[in-house]
């Protein structure tokens, strides 16, 4: 499969006149937990010809590929990129801790080192605490769940749990997760869930884990609590990223 990934972002490269910098596995096979029947999330950053930025039209900033059963691919341009990354995006810190690769270029090492100094813990816990708050209340309260659905819930908390105690960039991987911020009690039971998923297709359905929910609606409740003033955080320049945009350019 990464040889039809790779042939994909090549003809993207050809139709579409960019140049890929970096594109990566976003979804359940970069968390490590995918599914037999699990598609490909594959997510790309890419730059135009220089003449693209000095024009007054504007220009897309996303590049989508139609989804098929298989493949879901879509790209962002470098000025909506680096504009997200000011903000501390954390979509971007995702995409650059994947530890599945497909193409990189020399600006995938500077791209990863300038990242680490615009992470905004506030931010980044905001998006994951609502995440996980939007998809308990949506798909792990009925008697009758997706298996696949408690990971929705589990990789959030502990990712604010992540956040919480070490003030960086959560890992992608669920492993390292559940290593680092898991009670010890519930291991067995989350490892026992974790082999259902990797072994059932998508749509597997179970009973609700009782102890799970309880967990895990008390980890929203303590999260929440804990980040209702969060502290001031300085705002970085635009310097850095204002230099790598235009090392791009060509």
């Amino acid at each position: 499969m990464k040889d039809t990934i790779q042939k994909e972002l090549a003809q993207i490269e050809q139709t579409q006149n960019v140049r890929i910098l970096l594109a990566v596995e976003s979804g359940s096979r970069a968390w490590g937990f995918a599914s037999p029947d699990s598609d490909y999330d594959v997510r790309f950053i890419y730059v135009r010809p220089k003449d693209a930025y000095l024009r007054l039209q504007k220009h897309r900033d996303v590049i989508e590929l139609p989804i098929n059963d298989a493949l879901d691919i879509n790209g962002w341009d470098l000025t909506k990129t680096l504009r997200l990354l000011h903000k501390s995006n954390p979509t971007l810190f995702e995409w650059g801790a994947s530890p599945i690769v497909y193409l990189e270029t020399d600006f995938a090492a500077r791209f990863k080192s300038v990242m680490g100094r615009y992470f905004s813990s506030k931010r980044g816990l905001y998006h994951y605490i609502h995440m996980a708050a939007g998809n308990y209340r949506e798909y792990i309260k009925g008697d009758m769940i997706k298996a696949k659905k408690y990971f929705y819930v589990l990789r959030p908390v502990l990712a604010c749990r992540w956040i919480l105690d070490k003030g960086s960039p959560p890992p992608m991987l669920f492993s390292e997760l559940m290593e680092s911020g898991l009670a010890p009690e519930l291991k067995p039971e989350v490892e026992r869930l974790l082999e259902l998923k990797v072994n059932s297709p998508e749509i597997r359905m179970i009973p609700q884990i009782r102890t799970l929910n309880e967990y895990l609606s008390s980890s929203i409740a303590e999260i929440e609590q804990k980040i209702a003033r969060p502290p001031n955080e300085r705002e970085i320049g635009w310097e850095e990223l204002n230099e790598l945009f235009l090392s791009q350019l060509i």
